[in-house]
């Protein structure tokens, strides 16, 4: 499984065709404590760069764009309930939805762990 991420701090595990996607510890940790998550719905299509989702927490509200382009095969239902899970698990049980990618290449763009490091190392 491959791990990349976006300047705007999603996360995307890729395991064959199908990716995971959430938001980063780093986001999470801007965002605060997450009161609502409205993830998408199975079957959306997207495109790369996409508002897949929509986070708020008590500071702010804040979109969730898909790093890559494909079909939503499986929404993480259990945010609905409980939107903390991205607080407590943002790059583990807190994942937000599970796309089928149309095209992979789009993954060459993103930064892997190390790159996603040293560029949140800078803000």
């Amino acid at each position: 499984m491959s791990r990349y991420f976006t300047e705007d701090h999603e996360w995307i595990d890729v395991d064959g065709d199908v990716g995971t996607v959430g938001i980063s510890e780093y986001a999470q940790g801007q965002l605060g404590d997450i009161v609502f998550v409205d993830v998408p719905e199975d079957g959306k299509e997207l495109t790369k760069g996409d508002e897949a989702a929509v986070v708020r927490s008590v500071k702010a509200a804040s979109d969730v764009y898909s790093p890559a382009s494909g079909t939503v095969v499986e929404s993480n239902d259990d945010l609905t309930a409980t939107p903390g899970l991205v607080n407590e698990d943002p790059e583990g049980d807190g994942w937000f939805y599970k796309i089928t990618l149309s095209d992979p290449s789009e993954l060459e763009s993103l930064m892997d762990e190390t790159a996603y490091a040293a560029f949140v190392s800078k803000l």
